[in-house]
């Protein structure tokens, strides 16, 4: 009897805002909900771009006012807190030549070592020097226009760097903290509770980047440094490794001495490391697992590479779909008429526990995991190329969907989160697989939903934006529809699937079943299966009890109260981010041992050493 990874909390930020309660879910379904819904959405993420603060926080926003959260979230055009496309920094290599040489003046200290052979030194007063030089190599300052000019952006205004002591670290880092922070602060437990009741070697983190951390103070910094003239920091190498989001939680988020761990597998990564989650909990080795990704790749060396791939929704391409008056808002267009992907930044963080402590502890329960899969694509032309992988995941996928549910549920409650990149060939690719498998499975119009259309593609957190969407889905049964296209391109397979471009509403209780897949660079392609929350209930109440459930909902209430606190506090603005930086250390000497238990101190807890052999039928 395996144990059922069970969702417990999420959370996390994206161009939609704040993904916890649902909220960056309802930014994208927004045309759908009640007036009163809809006025507290806009009032949660007025506080979060800093519009509204305090008292004045709740309540109807004035026209001019609401206009301006719309358009400060979401696919828009490029905004120059990151860097003026148009006017890009870079540096243009010359030749000078002179027919008698080059007479200037500069700093002693600024002196090349060694001199060039045809350089010619004189000293000058104040430390300066006077020389005469042949022909010059220099790099001379000079701009121009980056042709990639929308991006998935958090929502204007709102800075993760600002809501902690955020100093020296990158943006994905600062993103992780906070978007963990989301996660485990909507859990409505105290951390220290869950930690004591699972016991310190119960607990797994795993997250990643894709990118590594790019800004200056990150990766990007440590490899400019030299053609800048300036020097590496102490901290850039450390902090822009790719597994720094989950060495960040779990040292300043959770304090954690658990397993923990960072599996980056290019667009596929967030369903990495939930694959690894679900393992551990399913087999025992955890009974609770944090799961997350952070990405920010908003600089212009990550979008000049992929320009340069042919990966990304250009300008030329934008003016061509949009006859000349492009449309930022649009431009993630997946499924449709497109010319490429859009960047997008953002952290998605989950929490997840074995059934029988989310039960002893009330916990939320948002559904759960059944299980992820995946495969390599097999020989390969171009490494960026799809291939036959993604059908294997996502064939598996469903037949064991197929297994735990039932065809009905699997034919006619089911639905899947397309990876959905807006590329050209991903819009045959995966539709073709899509199609194929529907068919196969006897499902006659399978809802495809597709988050990027939204967000863009935030890369690691992908997969962990259509986790929190998917989620959303299930408490109000509001399909988003691919609202960034006008019809679906002539070349898309969807005799089989049901590709809508507006919202849809259905009885929550009539889905049962969410499909998330990915296709990643490098042939990674990952599909996960996760239950709705009444399946995931009706499996615990059948495996517990009627009575031990009862039990539970009654401990839920005193959760779901203490998680409405915080809710109500971060939409005021509050996000009240968890950073231990340097509380809690353990004093290594204090830990008592001996050869089958270790005692860490001040109440961290203790860990067995007693253990059977698992090999005891070979030796």
């Amino acid at each position: 009897m395996q144990r059922l990874p069970v969702i417990t909390a999420f959370g996390g930020f994206n161009p939609a805002g704040r993904s916890s309660f649902h909220r960056g879910y309802k930014r994208m379904v927004l045309d759908s909900l009640a007036s009163e819904e809809r006025t507290d959405v806009l009032s949660d993420l007025a506080a979060l771009m800093g519009l509204r603060t305090g008292d004045d926080a709740q309540g109807p926003l004035s026209a001019e006012l609401e206009q301006q959260v719309l358009q400060g979230t979401l696919v828009r055009e490029l905004e120059s807190r990151f860097y003026d496309y148009r006017q890009c920094h870079f540096h243009q290599p010359a030749a000078l030549s002179n027919a008698g040489g080059f007479t200037f003046e500069m700093s002693a200290r600024q002196l090349p070592n060694p001199l060039p052979a045809d350089w010619q030194v004189e000293p000058l007063d104040s430390g300066r020097v006077r020389v005469h030089a042949g022909a010059l190599s220099v790099m001379l300052d000079s701009h121009r226009e980056i042709s990639v000019a929308s991006a998935g952006q958090l929502p204007t205004g709102f800075e993760p760097g600002q809501e902690y002591n955020s100093r020296f670290h990158p943006r994905g880092l600062q993103l992780a903290i906070l978007g963990a922070s989301d996660a485990v602060q909507s859990l409505g437990i105290d951390w220290d509770t869950v930690a004591a009741k699972a016991g310190p070697d119960k607990i797994s983190v795993y997250a990643s980047s894709a990118m590594s951390q790019l800004d200056p103070n990150g990766n990007g910094g440590l490899l400019q440094s030299r053609l800048r003239g300036g020097r590496v920091s102490s901290k850039q190498l450390a902090l822009g490794l790719t597994s720094m989001p989950a060495d960040f939680v779990n040292a300043y988020v959770l304090g954690s001495v658990g397993t923990t761990g960072a599996v980056a597998g290019a667009c596929a990564t967030y369903l990495y490391n939930l694959r690894a989650a679900v393992e551990d909990i399913r087999c025992g080795r955890a009974r609770v697992a944090v799961v997350g990704a952070a990405e920010a790749p908003l600089v212009p060396e990550v979008v000049d590479g992929y320009t340069t791939m042919g990966a990304l929704a250009n300008l030329d391409g934008l003016r061509k779909i949009f006859d000349g008056d492009i449309d930022f808002r649009r431009a993630s267009r997946p499924f449709g008429n497109n010319c490429g992907f859009t960047l997008g930044e953002g952290s998605q963080w989950a929490v997840l526990m074995d059934d029988e402590l989310a039960l002893e502890l009330g916990a939320p329960i948002h559904g759960a995991v059944a299980n992820v899969f995946v495969n390599a694509d097999g020989a390969k032309k171009s490494i960026s190329a799809p291939g036959p992988g993604n059908y294997l995941t996502v064939a598996r996928a469903m037949a064991e969907a197929r297994a735990i549910l039932g065809e009905d549920s699997l034919r006619n409650r089911s639905f899947v989160q397309a990876h959905g990149s807006s590329t050209p060939q991903n819009r045959v690719t995966e539709s073709a697989i899509f199609d194929r498998l529907a068919g196969a499975f006897g499902i006659e119009a399978w809802p495809v939903c597709a988050v990027k259309a939204f967000v863009g593609h935030t890369v690691a957190a992908a997969s962990g934006d259509q986790l929190s969407t998917s989620l959303g889905m299930f408490r109000r049964g509001i399909l988003p529809g691919i609202t960034t296209i006008d019809r679906v391109a002539d070349d898309v397979h969807h005799e089989n699937l049901s590709l809508s471009l507006e919202h849809v509403e259905r009885d929550p209780q009539s889905l049962d079943v969410a499909f998330l897949n990915s296709k990643g660079f490098g042939g990674n392609n990952a599909t996960a299966s996760v239950l709705a929350p009444h399946i995931t209930e009706s499996m615990l109440a059948k495996r517990h009890g009627n009575a031990a459930f009862t039990a539970y909902q009654k401990r839920n209430e005193a959760v779901t109260e203490q998680a409405a606190s915080y809710d109500a506090r971060a939409s005021r603005g509050d996000l009240d981010a968890i950073y231990r930086f340097g509380e809690g250390l353990i004093d290594e000497s204090a830990i008592e041992l001996d050869a089958f238990s270790l005692k860490l101190p001040d109440g961290a807890g203790a860990i067995s050493l007693e253990s059977e052999n698992p090999f005891a039928d070979m030796v």
